[in-house]
């Protein structure tokens, strides 16, 4: 079985380079249950036993209101940047909550630190109620593999592959020069030590070989790269999935060679178990996304081994005009709404992509889903066209394929650039906003569904315009968009004023129409919105 991931497990793999204990008690909670953000102007919305991370947070006094609070939550802990200052009211608060307070090492950044621990907590798993074991290790955790490694070898390892971006590393990288240590807090080799092995050929020798390579340092190299490395391709077939690069003193020995060797295409298993792993969850999520969207007996446990039972979800609907970006949007949906719940489940069905997203309170749910949503296609930019539709907020699993039916109905408006805000057209909408659209679009299709013509006064002007090539239909559409402004409704046409009259004088006569009645103007605007509305 896969190690629990507690605060422990997380300083034996990240500790020394990333994170260091400032004060308190590991061990207190048995497993982190997601990771979390701090951010002081929105109210926390935390997993069970998150690991928060306190970004920005410095003042003492901050930091033991923190503290108390993530108490309440029962939170796994909380990480600070170095160096953390601990007078006694920090020391009181750590005490008293009983979350323990972790340090982060200078120069490693926020998002590497959050990417890192979700690799290690692997959020992402869905339905995994048995993990495999490949090589007696738990299938795709190349962190224990990593380890694994480097206790064979006696050395501290990292996996790389083909761009030479870190996917994991072992412990003892104290033991390494400085520039493991910035290959690590980067996940990625320098680009100034990866273009001095390509020239020394290490890359061509490394990949044209089965057999570990042993790699001096330079002479006249940086001062920071001064332990020798061996190195070993990662092969599946005659494909190159990556490497593994040791740090050591000398060259291996034959027994440590061979284990390299074996290691090797251990990590290949690992490395294409991901690769196939995170095919096969998508797909997974997707059906389970689906079959919770779409009701039925299989409903509840869909949401369950999703993570979302019991607790009220806003449905989100994105539709993106070119096929080409829709997977990537999809997958950029899922993170961006990750960092707001770690519960979030995204998956492309069809050509739209649904996400839901769990809310602490019903009453500003669809609210808060709009902002989540807008925050994200404004990162995005206007050049995919992306566009989201917002359904209303399903309290249980029961009301769920309501809230895609309304995200849905939202989305066609927004999709045919029926909806307009203050800056043009809408991106984002929630039923609210774009209700009259909506049933406006539901009242063509009946329409069209009926097979139904014009009839009354609008019919007889559109004849009359067909027979004498007047333009009678669209005066009578001005007028009305106009609220009778004739004024505006001559501007609109580009018409004088009194030309507009004459105009408006020759449509009553020619359609009978009482323009003073209301009843007669809502049945002329209706059909020409509905019956025709071009």
């Amino acid at each position: 079985m896969r190690p629990q991931a507690n605060l422990g497990r997380v300083l034996d793999d990240l500790g020394a380079t990333l994170l260091e204990l400032v004060c308190g008690d590991t061990g207190r909670v048995a497993e982190i249950g997601g990771i979390a953000i701090h951010d002081p102007d929105d109210e926390p919305t935390l997993p069970r036993h998150a690991l928060v991370l306190g970004v920005g947070v410095r003042d003492p006094d901050q930091v033991a209101a923190l503290l108390a609070a993530l108490g309440k939550h029962d939170a796994a802990g909380l990480v600070l940047r170095l160096p953390v200052a601990t007078p006694p009211v920090v020391v009181a608060a750590v005490k008293e909550s009983g979350v323990p307070l972790l340090g982060l090492t200078r120069g490693a950044s926020w998002t590497q630190l959050a990417a890192l621990l979700r690799s290690l907590l692997a959020e992402g798993d869905v339905g995994d109620e048995g993990p495999e074991t490949l090589g007696g290790i738990p299938s795709g955790d190349l962190f224990a593999v990593a380890n694994a490694v480097a206790a064979l070898i006696d050395a501290p390892i990292t996996i790389e592959d083909r761009s030479s971006r870190v996917l994991a590393f072992s412990g003892r990288q104290d033991e390494a020069d400085r520039s493991r240590v910035e290959t690590i807090l980067g996940r990625q080799v320098p680009e100034r030590y990866s273009r001095l092995l390509t020239e020394r050929g290490v890359f061509r020798d490394l990949y044209r070989s089965d057999q570990p390579i042993f790699v001096e340092p330079p002479p006249d190299g940086p001062a920071d790269f001064n332990i020798p490395r061996v190195a070993v391709a990662v092969r599946a077939g005659d494909e190159v999935l990556g490497s593994i690069w040791a740090v050591v003193p000398e060259r291996l020995s034959a027994d440590r060679a061979r284990a390299m060797c074996d290691a090797a295409r251990l990590v290949a298993l690992h490395m294409l178990r991901i690769r196939a792993g995170a095919d096969v969850e998508r797909r997974l999520r997707a059906d389970l996304v689906s079959t919770t969207l779409e009701g039925g007996a299989g409903a509840w446990e869909a949401v369950s081994r999703l993570g979302l039972a019991d607790q009220p979800v806003v449905v989100l609907a994105l539709a993106v005009p070119e096929f080409a970006d829709r997977q990537r949007l999809a997958d950029g949906l899922a993170m961006h709404l990750s960092a707001f719940h770690p519960r979030c489940a995204t998956a492309l069905v069809g050509d739209v992509a649904y996400g839901l997203v769990p809310v602490p309170d019903e009453a500003d749910g669809e609210q808060r889903a709009a902002r989540i949503a807008a925050d994200f296609l404004d990162r995005v930019g206007a050049r995919s066209r992306a566009v989201i539709g917002i359904g209303l907020v399903a309290a249980d699993t029961a009301g769920l394929p309501a809230a895609r039916a309304c995200a849905d109905r939202v989305l066609r408006v927004l999709r045919g650039g029926h909806a307009n805000g203050r800056g043009g057209a809408r991106r984002v909408a929630r039923l609210a906003d774009v209700h009259s659209e909506v049933l406006l679009l539901e009242l063509r299709d009946l329409a069209a569904a009926h097979g139904d013509q014009p009839t009354g006064p609008v019919a007889r002007l559109a004849r009359y315009d067909k027979e004498h090539g007047t333009n009678l239909v669209q005066t009578l559409r001005a007028w009305l968009d106009a609220f009778g402004d004739v004024t505006a409704a001559s501007a609109a046409m580009f018409v004088h004023p009194n030309t507009f009259r004459y105009r408006l004088r020759r449509l009553t006569e020619v359609s009978g129409i009482d323009l003073a009645d209301p009843q007669q103007r809502f049945d002329a605007m209706l059909q020409l919105r509905v019956v025709t509305p071009h």
